[in-house]
């Protein structure tokens, strides 16, 4: 399959659902990671212009670590609304990777992007099958499954199936890390040690699943998107 990953943020895909995505691509499917904005408001001196660039080459390395194709929309951070202009952008971007399967974020998760990226990516993925909408890439035969990622602490969010990431944990840690600019940022603006909190979320999921550690998804529930077997790994 292919299986296209679409994070608000560079380092949200590493946070929430870097081992699936690792297991996927270790068996042979094609894994796309694409980061919707540019990550160029996180830092506390840097200029905006200078930091997209530095969070675009930290997210490539990321991807790579896990085995995926890089895919970079390049919005600006904090501004991602679902106007027409930017569903075309997300819509080429569905008709470009052609995927069974997305993974994006929770509709209640917490930042505004997130929620946002949701909405697009659920447009997105059925306009793309629509022929009469126009673009430079084939139409879409199937609209895919969406499997939302879990939210940041948790919240609002009741895992549907589970993904056991324990033989992959090293290649989502070392994945998250390369975004070091991101790692720093979280740790000055909101005091978190983003590497720990990771990995606290992956055991606390792991011990629901029964394994050490393991991602959490709620399946997007819309016709005609439902699949009959399992398409996690």
């Amino acid at each position: 399959m292919n299986i296209l990953a679409i994070g608000a943020h560079p380092d949200d895909l590493e946070l929430m659902c870097a081992g699936t995505l690792a297991r996927y691509a270790a068996t042979g499917h094609k894994v796309i990671m694409c980061y919707a904005t540019n990550g160029n408001m996180g830092h506390m001196t840097m200029p905006p212009s200078e930091l997209a660039q530095l969070r675009m080459t930290e997210a490539k390395r990321a991807a790579s670590t896990v085995g995926a194709d890089f895919e970079w929309i390049n919005l600006p951070d904090e501004w991602v609304f679902e106007d027409e202009d930017t569903r075309r952008v997300f819509v080429d971007v569905v008709r470009k990777h052609q995927p069974q399967v997305v993974i994006t974020h929770s509709a209640s998760d917490y930042h505004p992007d997130h929620r946002a990226v949701y909405n697009l990516v659920f447009s997105a993925t059925f306009l793309a099958t629509v022929p009469q909408i126009g673009g430079p890439f084939e139409t879409l035969a199937a609209v895919p499954s969406i499997y939302c990622m879990d939210t940041l602490g948790g919240f609002a969010f009741t895992p549907e199936q589970y993904v056991d990431i324990t033989g992959v944990f090293d290649v989502k840690a070392k994945a998250l890390a390369e975004h070091e600019s991101q790692v720093r940022w979280l740790q000055e603006h909101d005091g978190i040690d983003v590497l720990d909190w990771m990995r606290v979320t992956s055991e606390f999921r792991g011990l629901q699943a029964g394994c050490r550690y393991a991602e959490a998804f709620v399946l997007e529930k819309r016709w005609p998107a439902v699949p009959a077997q399992r398409q996690l790994p």
